[in-house]
């Protein structure tokens, strides 16, 4: 990756944004509106502002399976290269009968804060960047299933509709390797990321669940990579499993990204048993 621009030193943010980090070292916007890769939170912080500025980027994610779809849409503030601020609505729907009617909505809330370290600019040091983070959930109920009597997902099983995730997560990139390496340990109660609610009949207590990334930078605008999320099972009509995916992103310019991917999601309920492998669509606009 080329070195072509070098972060301004400390002081106040300025009211302007501006562009001074590396292209691509905001990462693109997870499903839940998170800086980071496809589904897991990098300690990376959104946007191309330095420490004397701020960054901002919306995004539009379209993830679809054999039998369902998932859309996501939202945006998120970095200031000061230090603190991000994120809001994303998810739409998941099922297109396979009897739950081709189904339509479940979640709003996300995040914060990021970084702790320490730099995963871009101390290079001769084997230290990460480490970031500290939530996101409070809140299930929107559920379309589609009133002719079964069911509104909301505590009817499914869950314990709350709403509930928040904390994480922290540890990235570093290795310009001389060509390489991005991420890991985030993460506690919650969710199920299908609080789709389905947050707890449930088997278990209800927190759990902490690993999730890893690594990228490969073919070039200084293209990363392939790979990601692992584990989750926790906690409902008896969801016999979750943990979410994987392999992506491409191509990032032109540090206003624009895409990203595509092959994820491989588990099932989703009993009443499907089957696995759910599907593509990934998404698109940023970063300010």
């Amino acid at each position: 990756m080329q070195r072509d621009i070098v972060t301004a030193g400390g002081g106040t943010p300025s009211a302007q944004p501006d562009h001074g980090k590396f292209i691509a070292t905001g990462g693109v916007s997870t499903v839940e509106g998170v800086g980071g890769g496809g589904i897991v939170p990098w300690a990376l912080i959104t946007g191309y502002g330095t420490r004397d500025s701020w960054g901002a980027s919306a995004f539009a994610t379209r993830v679809d399976t054999q039998d369902y779809s998932l859309n996501t849409f939202g945006a998120a503030v970095g200031i000061g290269d230090r603190v991000e601020v994120s809001l994303a609505r998810q739409e998941f729907k099922g297109d396979l009968a009897p739950l081709d009617q189904l339509n479940i909505k979640q709003d996300i809330f995040g914060v990021k804060l970084k702790l320490a370290g730099d995963a871009v600019y101390q290079q001769d040091s084997w230290m990460p960047q480490i970031a500290i983070g939530l996101q409070h959930k809140k299930n929107k109920g559920v379309g589609g299933l009133g002719a079964l009597g069911v509104t909301n997902v505590k009817q499914l099983g869950a314990k709350s509709d709403r509930g928040t995730d904390f994480y922290i997560a540890a990235t570093k990139v290795l310009f001389e390797q060509s390489l991005l390496v991420n890991g985030t340990l993460r506690s919650t109660k969710a199920n299908q990321m609080g789709i389905l609610g947050f707890g449930g009949d088997k278990e209800s207590s927190r759990r902490i669940m690993p999730e890893l990334s690594v990228g490969y930078l073919l070039t200084r605008k293209l990363v392939l990579g790979a990601e692992y999320r584990r989750k926790p099972h906690n409902l008896g009509v969801d016999n979750e499993k943990a979410y994987k995916d392999i992506f491409l992103a191509w990032v032109p310019n540090r206003h624009f990204s895409l990203t595509a991917a092959y994820a491989h999601l588990g099932t989703i309920t009993v009443f499907n048993p089957k696995t759910q492998r599907g593509a990934y669509l998404s698109a940023q606009a970063a300010f």
